[in-house]
């Protein structure tokens, strides 16, 4: 049953606090599918507590312990990544799989990453609606071919999905990217996990070549989620003062959400290095509010970035968010919605999407709807620094990328109470 919180920060809005972030998810989903194709070869340390990632393991071990019994149904449930990366593997597979998930999925195109599998030689099709999971798919992909070409501006993970199994198949493969690149950093995050478990590649132009190869025995262990980190710099930004350190956080990441220092500067945060990891200090700068980011490379941050740029009034514009609209949610609908609430609105002209703040406001309570999406939560829970109540719906909603959110925001400071 989805039950709402309301979060509210009393006092002195002075945050002093040391959070220990959860492993990176997406790190982490991609190292477990390359520790399962690599049979053990691979392992993998510090993994992820986000829901996606505990399913995940979850489907990888039963695969892994149990025997087949006719055709297999796999739920991922909510994880988008799963769904695809898994699409990918158990095409590889020499078994018959039925691979769903919730309604929600069912929603969320995955053609791109299919068309491009069957190209390959794959068994796949749709047992529902064409286009859309669930996927009927009769595993043991043997490429007869190894060039593919596919949209590189709609899904990283489409791409990471069949880079990842490259090294296994008999031709290798040799993936052309069409159209730009969308989210470039998760591509060579995964790139660079392969090459850690001993697995070479070529990228050139347009062009990634991964022949076959076997994986070598390695360990991966997985850095803390620069994505979480994300919405403590929306709350340094927001608080009075701030010193707020994450332990553990790289300066040279895999993660391109880490482009987060760089992007905060303009809202009031700064980044210093520590023996240990990062702190984070309110600098009280003012944003360029003629900027215009682009968020091509980083799409998971658009939320926290908007809605905190909103709350500070700054009417900045914001490029990069074509692939929003086919997350969780619609979240650029979703932002648009709740936006609203304080008097914000975001204008779409030409893939430009603007803020307009001149009607802010800060209401003694909002309520906050988050659309199944974890994001939507976490992007709207500091604005809890500037108004007095704030309601957030279905808030368990973070478990998918960040169970302990709830209990590290009371860490730092702020009231968390479930509603009945």
């Amino acid at each position: 049953m989805k039950k709402n919180a309301l979060v509210s920060f009393k006092g002195q809005k002075d945050i002093q606090a040391t959070i220990n972030l959860t492993g990176s998810k997406s790190e982490s989903n991609r190292a477990l599918i390359i520790a399962a194709i690599s049979k053990g070869l691979v392992k993998v340390n510090n993994l992820s507590d986000a829901a996606d990632t505990v399913t995940l393991n979850r489907i990888l071990t039963e695969l892994g312990t149990t025997e087949p019994e006719g055709r297999r149904t796999v739920d991922v449930g909510h994880a988008g990544t799963a769904m695809r990366f898994l699409t990918a593997y158990l095409a590889t597979i020499p078994q018959q799989f039925l691979l769903t998930g919730s309604a929600r999925m069912q929603e969320r195109p995955i053609a791109i990453l299919v068309d491009a599998l069957k190209s390959l030689g794959a068994d796949i099709s749709y047992a529902k609606n064409e286009g859309f999971p669930p996927l009927s798919i009769n595993g043991g992909l043997n490429n007869v071919r190894a060039e593919v070409s596919i949209k590189g501006n709609v899904s990283s993970q489409y791409l990471s999905a069949l880079l990842i199994i490259a090294p296994k198949l008999l031709a290798g493969l040799s993936l052309n990217i069409e159209g730009g690149l969308t989210s470039r950093p998760y591509v060579e995050m995964t790139l660079a996990l392969l090459a850690s478990a001993g697995v070479s590649h070529s990228w050139k132009g347009d062009n990634i070549y991964i022949g076959p190869q076997q994986y070598q025995a390695a360990t991966l262990t997985v850095e803390p989620d620069w994505s979480a980190a994300s919405y403590w710099y929306s709350i340094a930004a927001l608080a009075d003062q701030a010193a707020i350190e994450l332990p553990n956080l790289k300066e040279e990441s895999l993660q391109g959400d880490s482009k987060i220092q760089e992007i905060m500067i303009g809202l009031g945060v700064n980044t210093q290095r520590t023996a240990n990891g990062i702190a984070l200090k309110a600098n009280k700068n003012e944003a360029q509010t003629t900027a215009i980011l682009n968020l091509k490379d980083c799409p998971d941050l658009a939320q926290t970035i908007i809605v905190c740029a909103a709350a500070k009034g700054l009417n900045l514009a914001f490029t990069g968010l074509e692939t929003l609209k086919i997350k969780e949610t619609n979240r650029i609908l979703a932002l648009q919605n709740e936006l609203g609430k304080i008097g914000v609105t975001l204008n779409e002209e030409n893939e430009v999407y603007t803020l307009n703040c001149e009607g802010l406001n800060f209401p003694e309570k909002v309520t906050f709807a988050t659309y199944d999406d974890h994001r939507m939560a976490m992007a709207f829970a500091p604005l809890s620094l500037l108004i007095k109540e704030v309601e957030i719906e279905d808030f368990q909603v973070v478990e998918k990328s960040y169970p302990d959110f709830w209990k590290h925001l009371q860490k730092a400071g702020f009231t968390v109470q479930e509603l009945a």
